[in-house]
């Protein structure tokens, strides 16, 4: 059985979700966009697997904050960042928060659904995840 291929964007720009909703639905994603990480929050369960699109800097709870707070409550999301103002810093951050990619604004669509891709090919082989 195939996996649902859920993806949840959280970014406070609207023409931004609405350009990546696009992009996903177009390449066979389900998606849910988010203006804020505190919309997101009301919404989401620890038992929902899928792929969370996130920006890094949202007004209220940042990017960073969430997925600390996601890990916390124990979620199964996976997480890519995207931001408009990358550096290695937060680069380092990201990756030790765990996040599977991140990608500087405007995101090349090519290698996030390399990335997304991905997510779902390293949880057909993860047993829980199935």
């Amino acid at each position: 059985m195939e996996m649902e291929r859920q993806i949840f964007l959280v970014d406070d720009d609207a023409s931004i979700r609405k350009a990546m909703r696009r992009f996903l639905n177009s390449v066979g994603f389900e998606v849910q966009a988010f203006a804020s990480a505190e919309e997101f929050l009301e919404f989401i369960s620890p038992q929902v697997f899928g792929c969370l699109i996130l920006d890094v800097r949202l007004p209220g709870l940042s990017g960073l904050e969430l997925q600390g707070r996601l890990r916390d409550m124990g979620s199964r999301l996976k997480v890519i960042f995207i931001t408009a103002f990358a550096d290695n810093k937060l680069l380092e951050r990201t990756s030790a928060l765990g996040a599977v990619a991140f990608f500087e604004k405007p995101v090349d669509h090519k290698k996030l659904l390399q990335a997304l891709l991905s997510v779902w090919d390293d949880a057909k082989e993860t047993p829980d995840l199935k």
